[in-house]
């Protein structure tokens, strides 16, 4: 297999998937008519696959992007899609429903397929947008995170593979409460953990036996939060962005951020200051964390070293970008981020523009921009490979 970078961006509005190489920018393959959930984003499994759900067509993609056929499989699962995981494995595969375009949640149903065997059941759980995490490849269990009532839900994947149709409701095996505002999902294969973000801070349970144990929660260490929750498998740690300010999303200017960083193995936390604005998502490049925050005097690229200093480069304006008495999230641009930890490519979309910016960030300078014949409306969605591989290479949870 090659390990030629490759970006994929997906325009979820237009339809259209696509597959260029780095950092030249020359289109390597394109899907059309394929809508992927950007919520649910892209799953990096083994082999160089990449997992994600077409909303639309209500079908679970495998894509192998260095195949002549890229779309491997197309398995139908429930939509919208909320969340997307694998087992550390990338056998077994849950995918969670959610609001869609909807006022408010409304579908409680899960689906679990077996890549192995192109197997695939559907039950129904809980109305309300769960985070999930599979843990373990041998007798892997779906964790649930749900909302309103709080908990963490435990289900064995062959107990839902063996449910039989017509999407009958289940009752988890073991369940832990959890706060009412979880919002972000981890875990850490290795110890068979599971991470879920809430105001509180971090909660944390580990699968033992048949019983899912809660663990100390880790502190924010700040007035504020996290709604996102990414492994960074190859340093061992859990990576958020904590935002604070007011709650009023119209005043989403006066939002504060900081990058928050707590060592699995160290227990340390650091908290580095991103700069007002919105900052959500991030990526894990080589030597770097990516954050792309945007504001109304500018946007840009943060780059966060191991050492903890940053360094930051300007990102040109984007016309419908969100501005001062509107909401960061309806009717407007954004930007999508993507890096690997195998190189020191970051990847930043400037929605509605069809053009992708490709920094080294080695150096913090942009090298090349992509122009692509779709606008990226809502900046798309992007994911860089080659992906690590082994042991400790993956994060399971679609991002």
């Amino acid at each position: 297999m090659t390990t030629t970078p490759l970006l994929l961006v997906s325009d979820h509005v237009e339809g259209c998937v696509h597959l260029v190489t780095v950092p030249d920018g020359t289109e390597a393959a394109r899907l059309t008519g394929r809508h992927l959930s950007e919520h649910a984003g892209f799953l990096a499994l083994p082999g160089g696959r990449v997992a994600c759900v077409d909303d639309r067509r209500g079908e679970l993609l495998v894509l192998d992007p260095h195949a002549a056929e890229p779309v491997t499989a197309a398995i139908p699962v429930a939509v919208p899609a909320e969340h997307l995981a694998a087992d550390p494995s990338g056998r077994w595969i849950a995918v969670t429903t959610g609001l869609g375009k909807n006022a408010a949640p409304w579908s409680d149903l899960l689906t679990v397929v077996d890549l192995a065997t192109g197997d695939s059941s559907r039950v129904r759980t809980r109305v309300g947008e769960p985070g999930v995490t599979v843990l373990g490849s041998e007798d892997p269990v779906v964790v649930l995170r749900h909302r309103e009532p709080g908990a963490l839900a435990v289900h064995r994947c062959a107990d839902l593979l063996a449910a039989p149709p017509g999407c009958p409701p289940v009752e988890p095996r073991a369940a832990l409460p959890l706060p009412d505002d979880g919002h972000g999902d981890a875990q850490d294969p290795r110890e068979r953990r599971v991470f879920a973000a809430t105001g509180e801070g971090v909660h944390r349970a580990r699968w033992t036996g048949d019983r899912l144990v809660a663990e100390p929660v880790i502190p924010w260490g700040a007035p504020a939060r996290g709604w996102y929750l990414r492994l960074d498998a190859r340093h061992r740690a859990l990576l958020s962005t904590l935002r604070g300010g007011p709650a009023d999303p119209v005043r989403w200017p006066e939002w504060t951020n900081r990058a928050w960083r707590h060592g699995l193995d160290t227990g340390t936390t650091t908290l580095t200051d991103l700069g007002p604005g919105l900052v959500f998502r991030l990526a894990l490049a080589r030597g770097h964390t990516a954050f792309a925050r945007m504001h109304p005097t500018g946007d840009e690229l943060v780059l966060l070293a191991a050492d903890g200093s940053t360094r930051r480069v300007p990102l040109p304006a984007m016309d419908g970008a969100p501005r001062h008495g509107g909401t960061p999230w309806e009717g407007v641009q954004r930007r999508a981020v993507a890096a690997a930890p195998t190189s020191d490519w970051v990847a930043v979309t400037r929605g509605g523009h069809g053009e992708v910016h490709l920094v080294d960030a080695a150096t913090a300078t942009e090298t090349a921009r992509l122009k692509l014949d779709t606008p990226l409306h809502h900046g798309g969605h992007a994911v860089l490979l080659p992906q690590p591989h082994g042991r400790d290479a993956g994060d399971p949870v679609g991002r």
